[in-house]
C-alpha cells in the first residue's frame, strides 16, 4: 500500500534525499551540487513510501506570495507506471491550497510536459536546458 507523507523528520528527509540522488544524480547525470541545493533547507518535502520502502519524493517552496513551485518530483525507476507521480503531485497540491497557495508552477522535463498536462498545468514558455536536460516552464491556477 503507497503511502504520501509529509516529510517530518531528518530521516525522512534523508530518504527524500536518497531517491533524489538515485534518480537525478545517477540515473541522469545531474551533478550532486546542483541536485541538492540551499531551498532544500526550507522547502516543504513529501515522500511516497511502500511499506518501510522510500519510492518517490517532491518538493514544494513559496516562490512568491502565495504561488508555489513545485519541484524535485521523481519515482524510482521500477516503480514508474503505477500513478504514483499523479499521487504525490495529487498531495502537494492539497498542502498548497491549504497554505492558500492561488498558483503553482514548476519546470517540467520535456518528456514529462503530457504527464503534467494531465494534471492541468499549462506550458508557459519555449524549451531551455537545465543541467543539461531540456525543460518546459508550466503552471497550474489553484
Amino acid at each position: 500500500m503507497f503511502e504520501v507523507k509529509l516529510v517530518t523528520t531528518e530521516d525522512d528527509r534523508n530518504r527524500a534525499f536518497s531517491i533524489r540522488k538515485d534518480v537525478f544524480v545517477k540515473e541522469q547525470g545531474v551533478p550532486l551540487s546542483l541536485e541538492l541545493d540551499e531551498h532544500d533547507e526550507t522547502a516543504i518535502h513529501f515522500i511516497v513510501n511502500d511499506g518501510d520502502q522510500t519510492i518517490a519524493t517532491a518538493r514544494l517552496r513559496e516562490i512568491e506570495p502565495k504561488i508555489g513551485k513545485v519541484e524535485r518530483v521523481c519515482v524510482l525507476s521500477h516503480y514508474r507506471g503505477k500513478r504514483l507521480g499523479a499521487l504525490i503531485m495529487e498531495t502537494v497540491e492539497q498542502h498548497a491550497t491549504a497554505l492558500d497557495f492561488k498558483n503553482l508552477k514548476l519546470n517540467a522535463q520535456s518528456y514529462a510536459v503530457p504527464f503534467y498536462e494531465k494534471l492541468n498545468y499549462t506550458v508557459t514558455s519555449p524549451e531551455f536546458m537545465d543541467a543539461g536536460i531540456p525543460h518546459r516552464a508550466m503552471e497550474k491556477k489553484l
